[in-house]
C-alpha cells in the first residue's frame, strides 16, 4: 500500500520565515495545519501555517 503522508513546510505568520518541515496524512487531515511553534527569528512562539 502506498504511503499517503506528504511533507509540508510550516511558515511563520509574523515574519514569513520557513522554519519547520513536517509530514501529514492528507486523507485524514485535508485542511491546512496551523500550529504554535517557536520562531528563531522572532525569538518567541508564533502561529505557523502550512505553506501552499
Amino acid at each position: 500500500m502506498a504511503d499517503s503522508r506528504n511533507e509540508i513546510t510550516l511558515v511563520c505568520t509574523v515574519c514569513g520565515n520557513e522554519n519547520y518541515i513536517n509530514s501529514k496524512n492528507k486523507k485524514n487531515v485535508p485542511n491546512r495545519i496551523e500550529l504554535q511553534k517557536y520562531c528563531p527569528h522572532c525569538q518567541k512562539k508564533t502561529l505557523h501555517k502550512e505553506k501552499r
